[in-house]
């Protein structure tokens, strides 16, 4: 059985809480990452699908509940030095490759200021050849270390932001809408250069995403988050296959396909969240309608979606 790397239990992340304006931005979330796999995080802009990624690595604060990373859990009291352990391990792919390179540093110390913090190199010397391997992985050469990130595209941008995320040789990356900012012809270079390291290093990936394709290209499983809340997480091919909660059935309409005919008959599904409209007693919880399909649903739903699934 696949080795659990990252577990998620009950995590909750609210900003102003106790207070009138408080939102919530993660509800309740729990979910596991296995070792080698990718899991795409999907759903509308302002679900909260970044804030958990962010949660996760410990950007902010949980609000409550546990991530566990091998076992221990990251927002327990720990010690500079122990969150440094846990850093090495946990990087992360930022969305905006304009805005997460410092624009006064050079490209070769972007790269290796983790391995500065983290004392992995030696020697100048050593440091400088690993700049120059690293960039080379991304598919930049060693001759962009001395310039800085306004002379490069934004697709090149990006592959340095993969680079500074490698340089530590971590297990885990929480790649955070990677692709969204880049023209469609770089898209797809980006995500096979990440499948390709994943393969090469071993690596796991939570990846964050808006487009649902190539979400499905990169993910071995799904999870679709709504209003803060994980309302479906099932594998890649099962999820488009057997959509059950509506508000996924509403997301995979939306999927443009490069057919005139198909386009010309496409019926949207439009969710309404009135269709949930629960009571305080419906015993809401992520039930197993299939091995490994969760769906959020009352008891009621759950025999519902049993009736439904396409075997």
């Amino acid at each position: 059985m696949a080795e659990k790397l990252l577990e998620i239990k009950n995590l909750k992340q609210y900003f102003n809480p106790g207070k009138p304006n408080m939102v919530k931005a993660v509800d309740d979330v729990s979910f596991d990452i296995y070792r080698g796999e990718t899991l795409g995080l999907v759903g509308e802009s302002g679900c909260g699908k970044s804030t958990t990624g962010r949660t996760i690595i410990r950007l902010y604060d949980a609000t409550d509940g546990k991530v566990l990373f091998e076992g221990e859990n990251v927002h327990g009291r720990k010690s500079r030095k122990e969150l440094k352990k846990f850093n090495r391990k946990m990087q992360m792919i930022f969305q905006d490759p304009y805005a997460s390179l410092n624009p006064r540093m050079m490209v070769k110390d972007i790269i290796a200021e983790g391995i500065d913090i983290h004392n992995l190199s030696s020697s100048d010397k050593e440091r400088t050849d690993k700049v120059h391997e690293l960039l080379e992985t991304v598919g930049l050469n060693k001759d962009h270390a001395n310039r800085y990130p306004h002379e490069f595209s934004g697709g090149q941008r990006q592959r340095i932001g993969i680079a500074r995320a490698l340089a530590v040789d971590p297990d885990f990356i929480i790649a955070d809408e990677p692709i969204s900012a880049l023209d469609v012809s770089i898209q797809a270079q980006v995500v096979n250069l990440m499948k390709d390291l994943q393969k090469e290093k071993g690596l796991t990936y939570l990846f964050i995403a808006h487009d649902l394709s190539m979400v499905k290209y990169i993910s071995d499983r799904i999870g679709v988050m709504y209003f803060g809340k994980l309302v479906e997480l099932a594998p890649s091919d099962a999820l488009y296959k057997n959509p059950l909660h509506p508000y996924t059935q509403s997301l995979l309409s939306a999927i443009p396909l490069p057919d005139p005919e198909y386009e010309r008959t496409r019926r949207r599904k439009e969710y309404d969240p009135a269709v949930h409209n629960y009571n305080d007693t419906d015993d809401l919880q992520m039930r197993e309608v299939a091995p490994g399909h969760f769906v959020y649903c009352s008891d009621k739903e759950f025999k519902q979606y049993q009736a439904q699934y396409k075997k």
